[in-house]
């Protein structure tokens, strides 16, 4: 049984890069950084408030992709077409202004949606990110569930 997403993975262009784009400008920290062989880097990040779940930084390649899927995505994440999820925060307007500070690029400024608050930034190599302040859902009740 599956009991839930441990690691996902988010194609960078440059491991040394997006390391030190997810440390010093997000927050999150290393979990793992390890050579897994001749060209091959296993490098794990994290936010502190959530141990349970790490996004592995990963450079398009093998053993993963073949030389040619390889190079389309490194294409597709180079001109900032793909979107890699959403990152939660308790407010979206403050933690705007801290990574705009920080010099993370945002396509958008926060603004109201129907799901809450939301911003969107891309990281170093161009992969983009929801920045996203959930609006609070109200507790069940006997009625309803």
């Amino acid at each position: 049984m599956i009991t839930g997403l441990s690691i996902a993975t988010v194609w960078v262009l440059d491991q040394d890069s997006a390391k030190e784009f997810y440390t010093s400008k997000l927050g999150f920290e290393v979990r793992t950084d390890a050579e897994m062989g001749p060209g091959a880097r296993w490098l794990t990040v994290g936010s502190p408030r959530q141990p349970d779940v790490e996004l592995t930084l990963c450079v398009p390649g093998p053993p993963m992709l073949d030389p040619e899927s390889a190079e389309q995505v490194r294409a597709l994440v180079g001109k900032g077409v793909l979107g890699a999820g959403v990152m939660a925060t308790d407010d979206c307007h403050a933690t705007y202004r801290e990574l705009s500070a920080k010099g993370v690029v945002f396509l958008q400024e926060p603004a109201e949606r129907p799901y809450g608050i939301e911003a969107v930034f891309r990281d170093d190599s161009g992969n983009w990110f929801s920045l996203t302040q959930r609006h609070e859902r109200p507790a069940p009740t006997a009625a309803s569930g």
